[in-house]
């Protein structure tokens, strides 16, 4: 827990920054920011889902936290369970932390087509991939197989990026909009059965906490650094001595597909 009262500006950037980014576990920021989470509870919900499959496949997983949690929750666990994940410090964590549950962990560029085979999986999961490739979900997922994920949606913690960078345009904000994810699953063969959207409350309770955030998700503010954006930090560290936390907030939605029976 941050101490209260008048923290030194430079204290606070110096812990930010050290604080390692590897990985999607985010309890560093315990007291230091908080975050509404979505009504549908992904990662029990996927643990459901996991105890009905029989090979599956988590994609982009990060450090591999949320398929780890969701593992160890599932009453009967897949006979095959696999993961990709394109950083390598985060492959690294991710083999480590799901070795234990028999998943193997695949390292492979976010853009690469995944190196799978037709049909090889019944169920295909992903909690906020950068970007999702419906060709390459639809073509592993076997006839009768779902994808079940958690994305980001449009305009998540913009308040926070638009600080930083000002008022950004139009096509930026309505990227990730469920609409055009509806769109490109359809497109790639896949039937949408549940897509719901969520807005939720971001507060940033110490200027550690918003350097840690852009150090770690890095496509807020592709070009941060802490020298780079000295001035705005400073003054929003002011900001926040003097008004109480910096509100955010961001968008998510939970995404259900399924791959048609073939006729």
């Amino acid at each position: 827990m941050p101490r209260k009262g008048n923290r030194r500006f430079e204290d606070l950037v110096a812990e930010g920054t050290a604080v390692p980014t590897d990985g999607w576990d985010f309890s560093w920021f315990a007291g230091r920011a908080t975050e509404a989470r979505p009504s549908w509870g992904y990662a029990v919900s996927l643990a459901d889902r996991l105890a009905k499959a029989t090979a599956t496949l988590d994609i982009q997983t990060g450090g591999g936290e949320v398929l780890h949690f969701a593992l160890g929750r599932a009453t009967k666990p897949p006979v095959l369970t696999a993961a990709t994940e394109g950083w390598p410090p985060n492959a690294a964590k991710a083999t480590a932390l799901l070795r234990p549950h028999g998943t193997v962990v695949v390292s492979v560029p976010e853009d690469a087509p995944l190196p799978f085979a037709d049909g090889a999986f019944d169920l295909v999961s992903s909690r906020h991939p950068v970007t999702p490739h419906w060709t390459e979900i639809a073509r592993v997922l076997e006839p009768g197989g779902s994808y079940f994920a958690q994305h980001v949606g449009p305009n998540s913690v913009f308040e926070l990026v638009e600080y930083f960078l000002g008022p950004q345009p139009e096509e930026s904000r309505s990227t990730r909009h469920p609409d055009h994810e509806r769109a490109g699953a359809e497109a790639a063969g896949l039937e949408i059965v549940d897509l719901r959207a969520e807005r939720l409350r971001v507060e940033f309770h110490d200027i550690a906490a918003v350097v840690h955030f852009l150090r770690k998700v890095i496509w807020m503010v592709p070009d941060f650094t802490v020298e780079a954006y000295e001035d705005r930090l400073r003054a929003l560290h002011e900001r926040i001595e003097s008004e109480g936390p910096f509100v955010a907030h961001s968008t998510r939605h939970l995404v259900e597909a399924r791959k048609p029976h073939r006729r």
